[in-house]
């Protein structure tokens, strides 16, 4: 085998076989795993390991897939590190001679046979794209391919007519068909059904929840281990962009209203956090500072959150989505998950303390005296005292998974925490788990909007910090009122007071955890904000 002056990248790799056989022909797989892909991968947006050291990539399994003109393959690769754990991604490859490539987005020029050509990733040959379409139309089951194509009920388009890919690569690729549905390729797999595709096959065809983009479809890998999910199709819902953008908008607006309106920060109520408002009870100074449109606003998104819930915790017959009580079992995965976490993050900030200065240091300091506290916080977690239900939750709810749509809102991704394994985040939880990672996406919408805007609004740090606290209080308030009160006249079992604010607490308290150790990692500048919202959580 030939690998000329790879460099220039005019030379291809040369192989033996032709394409309808590379992938059983031994030559090629070793020469694609090592040479070609790993040079590929590692600039791929999608690509988890950067953080990692990559040892070597394994081909584990493939399937050929066929239209009328080409034949594609469907590739598993493990990809191994150095630091002892692999991931799997999925890749689907085209070879497509010079004159027939219409894409950027080579993998390698590559010779099989006498047949020069490149090898691409499927995705960006269009009549890939339009098989999968058809594929999902018909709704086959291919046996001896182990792919399985659903087609929704929601799904009535019958014939393919344009495809596109939709903004930037993310962890996954979207594919937009039709302008009307968007084809969500996974790009990392799991020898387990994707909760993304499970949650919203779920949600459309047995709960009918409305409020999320209905299920059209899925491509599912049906192996003896398991099934693997390899894409998720929804309809494509008009909206005006995620509630995290809205969000900074509006609290930017808020914060300029400091200066129009004259408004005396030391002078404005403040109210304990998690006491709920009703909205006419919010006191008149806040309401002139903030505006009634903001909390109106914020009233809808607990509604739709508790109806999420609702949905999500209101099958008796699928085991998967029944509720389910305490118990020792859990607490047991809890608390191992938390101690390990907590020592992680406490390991981290030692090791950054010099990357720190000012509030965000004093700050550092106060939590490494406070540490007894908040780790005997996490272990106090009592079972025996939990009248209220655990379901399957969202498990990564955050402002930026949010669209919103006029004054309403879609909720959507329903992949969980990255950071989790797959068994884990398929774990039962209290759903107030997803209102208190909303409850930080406020908290940092509010202190983003003051470190990036440092110069515009005229008042000291610590006085902004201090409106800060004010209005997430409010926030808070308005939002617990409303979604407890829907939540409770849905059924949902989140238990009394006293204990709702002990697993919102306990919640926080976590999320605050976790975000502080990506923040140190990757700007420590921002550590301040899980940092302050540890304290004002445990106020020590």
């Amino acid at each position: 085998m030939e690998n000329l002056n790879q460099e220039t990248f005019t030379t291809p790799f040369v192989f033996k076989t032709d394409w309808k056989n590379a992938l059983d022909d031994d030559e090629f797989i070793k020469v694609f795993s090592s040479d070609i892909l790993e040079n590929y991968i590692i600039n791929k947006r999608w690509y988890g390991g950067k953080a990692s050291t990559l040892k070597y990539i394994e081909v584990v399994d493939h399937f050929k897939i066929t239209s009328k003109k080409n034949t594609y393959y469907g590739v598993l690769l493990e990809v191994n590190f150095k630091e002892a754990f692999y991931q799997h991604y999925f890749m689907p490859l085209a070879f497509m001679a010079e004159e027939e490539l219409d894409t950027n987005t080579i993998i390698a020029p590559i010779q099989l046979g006498n047949q020069k050509g490149y090898l691409v990733d499927a995705l960006h040959q269009e009549d890939f794209r339009k098989l999968l379409f058809d594929n999902i139309v018909q709704a086959k089951e291919n046996p001896e391919l182990k792919l399985v194509f659903h087609k929704g009920s929601k799904f009535d388009d019958k014939e393919y007519k344009s495809s596109k890919f939709m903004g930037l690569e993310q962890s996954n690729t979207s594919i937009i068909y039709n302008d009307a549905f968007v084809l969500k390729i996974f790009r990392r797999i799991y020898v387990s059904t994707n909760p993304d595709y499970e949650i919203s096959r779920f949600l459309t065809e047995r709960m009918h929840f409305k409020s999320s983009p209905a299920y059209t479809g899925s491509i599912n890998l049906a192996l003896p281990e398991g099934n693997i999910t390899l894409g998720l199709m929804q309809e494509l819902v008009p909206n005006q962009g995620d509630a995290w953008k809205f969000m900074l908008e509006e609290i930017d607006g808020v914060f300029m209203n400091l200066k129009t309106k004259k408004i005396k920060i030391d002078k404005l109520p403040d109210i304990p956090l998690f006491k709920r408002m009703k909205i006419n009870e919010i006191p008149p100074e806040i309401i002139d500072w903030v505006g009634l449109s903001l909390f109106l606003r914020l009233q809808t998104l607990a509604k739709r959150t508790a109806e999420m819930h609702i949905a999500l915790g209101g099958d008796i017959h699928d085991t998967a989505f029944t509720p389910t009580t305490y118990n020792g079992d859990y607490t047991v995965w809890l608390k191992n998950r938390m101690l390990y976490q907590f020592q992680n993050r406490l390991n981290i900030i030692e090791n950054s303390l010099h990357k720190l200065d000012g509030l965000a240091l004093e700050l550092a300091h106060q939590f490494m005296e406070n540490k007894k506290i908040v780790r005997k916080h996490f272990v106090d977690f009592d079972w025996t005292k939990m009248k209220s239900e655990r379901i399957r939750i969202h498990g990564d709810y955050h402002l930026g998974q949010i669209l919103v749509n006029g004054d309403d809102f879609y909720l959507l991704d329903f992949e969980g925490e990255p950071e989790s394994t797959i068994r884990d985040r398929k774990v039962k939880q209290p759903p107030l788990k997803d209102v208190a990672g909303l409850f930080r996406s406020f908290h940092y919408a509010i202190y983003a909007t003051i470190f990036n805007n440092k110069d515009k609004y005229p008042f000291e740090q610590e006085q902004l910090f201090k409106a800060a606290e004010i209005l997430f209080n409010y926030f808070v308030g308005a939002f617990l009122e409303t979604y407890i009160e829907k939540a409770q006249s849905g059924n949902l079992n989140i238990g009394y007071s006293h204990e709702i604010e002990f697993l919102l607490k306990y919640c926080l308290l976590e999320k605050a955890v976790y975000e502080l150790g990506y923040e140190l990692n990757s700007r420590p500048r921002w550590a301040v904000i899980p940092l302050r919202g540890i304290q004002s959580i445990m106020k020590y």
